[in-house]
């Protein structure tokens, strides 16, 4: 890197940060101060793309460069079909390990869907009037989650894809290394949503197991194994689009597991049963941490 060009990936962080974490501040005291969830929802979603609106202000108002993004489509179909389906299958191993674990909190009563619903029916009441039970609700959401939600949550997360994978982990890697790139990345990755989680308690709530620190800590281990499998499936496919419908995929099946606990064990949020707890990321930490070190040798040998 010339010396302006790292004075630019200076800037990108300060760009993607700055903006962000305001627009987070002021989406949280929108729902805070006046219980506006949609517009909250829709400053969210603005602030997926200010990655992607930082790359272009340093790179071609900052360096007067193209971009570097490969947005051609391109890539072995099993990159594709892993970035489509193997958010979810990562998180149906990271729910049957939560509850191999802890299988008292396994319930299949409904007393989630209940409270989502606003308390006003019961269980009973739900399947009979409403037909909705645990598992009804489990199957429509799932094969929505599986098969058509990748496609539609790939936008919004291609603001951040840009920025995170296509942007700063290559020159995070250059500068320190496959491992080393990738810990950091993920780091870089989870402190960047920590206004929102301390704010609103975005991901697990406010009240938790080691609520704040413990979440803050997970959330960057979770985000570590994310953005290494997001990482890799840019490299295998030199294909923005491909870590965007991964990304969309697991935004899109994360929240399921929840339905199989009461509101009550919602307090262990961070160990499980959603791939975002510790006990339950595991099978994607395993994932990416043997596909680190398999890449890593790979680069000895040659």
């Amino acid at each position: 890197m010339t010396v302006k060009e790292k004075q630019g990936f200076g800037l990108y962080f300060l760009f993607a940060f700055g903006m962000a974490w305001l627009l987070q501040v002021y989406a949280s005291l929108l729902l805070l101060r006046d219980g506006n969830a949609a517009a909250y929802q829709l400053l969210l979603a603005v602030s997926m793309f200010c990655p992607l609106v930082s790359v272009l202000l340093v790179q071609k108002f900052w360096l007067h460069q193209p971009t570097g993004i490969s947005w051609k489509v391109q890539g072995k179909r099993r990159f594709w079909l892993a970035a489509w389906f193997g958010p979810a299958v990562l998180t149906l191993l990271g729910a049957v390990l939560y509850f191999a674990v802890f299988p008292s909190r396994l319930d299949f009563s409904g007393s989630w869907l209940v409270a989502a619903y606003g308390g006003e029916m019961d269980a009973q009441t739900l399947r009979s009037q409403l037909g909705v039970s645990t598992g009804s609700y489990l199957l429509q959401n799932g094969l929505f989650a599986v098969l058509l939600a990748p496609a539609i949550n790939m936008f919004p997360a291609l603001g951040e894809e840009v920025g995170w994978r296509g942007y700063m982990m290559p020159r995070l890697k250059e500068r320190l290394g496959l491992l080393n790139g990738r810990l950091l990345g993920g780091i870089i990755w989870g402190v960047w949503h920590w206004p929102l989680m301390l704010l609103v308690g975005y991901e697990y709530g406010t009240n938790y197991l080691g609520a704040p620190l413990l979440g803050l800590v997970v959330w960057c281990v979770v985000c570590f194994a994310l953005n290494t499998l997001l990482d890799i499936l840019y490299e295998k496919t030199e294909c923005i689009w491909v870590p965007a419908i991964a990304h969309g995929a697991f935004n899109a099946i994360a929240a399921l597991p929840q339905v199989l606990v009461t509101p009550a064990d919602a307090y262990y949020n961070v160990l499980g049963p959603m791939p975002i707890g510790l006990i339950a990321a595991l099978p994607m930490l395993a994932a990416a941490v043997w596909l680190t070190l398999r890449e890593m040798k790979q680069e000895e040998k040659n």
